[in-house]
């Protein structure tokens, strides 16, 4: 089965539900699992519990066939982000523009090309989905 991978802020911002609600039809659209991963920063005080997380979804758009829902701490954002990707070998990861242009940015400092598709296609083996949130 495919597996699908959308980080979300929490409490769920309109852009979190927009990139949402993409990764929801594309899991459907694919028969895929879908992971609705939030990312408790080490920084910050908050502390999102995956009971929240689920919670806060099938409030906004009910129950999610097979959905999981996964809260991990990190330092960086983007980085837990690829972790989560890596260790869950997922095949689609649906990120909001800002998302997007956040990684650009992270790889620019890493290397000399900004393309975090062709990065995450080359070394997941991931496709990366921008969800038009605007």
């Amino acid at each position: 089965m495919q597996q699908v991978v959308v980080p979300v802020r929490y409490p769920l911002s309109d852009r979190s539900r927009a990139t949402l609600e993409e990764a929801i039809g594309i899991a459907e659209e694919r028969e895929a699992a879908l992971t609705v991963l939030h990312v408790n920063l080490y920084q910050d005080n908050g502390r999102v519990t995956r009971r929240q997380l689920r919670e806060a979804v099938e409030r906004a758009f009910g129950t999610i066939p097979n959905a999981r829902y996964v809260v991990r701490r990190g330092l960086l954002v983007e980085e837990t982000i690829l972790e989560e990707v890596a260790a869950g070998d997922a095949d689609v990861v649906v990120v909001g523009k800002r998302q997007a242009s956040r990684w650009r940015r992270m790889m620019r400092r890493l290397t000399d090309d900004p393309d975090i598709e062709g990065y995450l296609k080359n070394e997941l083996d991931a496709e990366v989905v921008t969800a038009s949130s605007d």
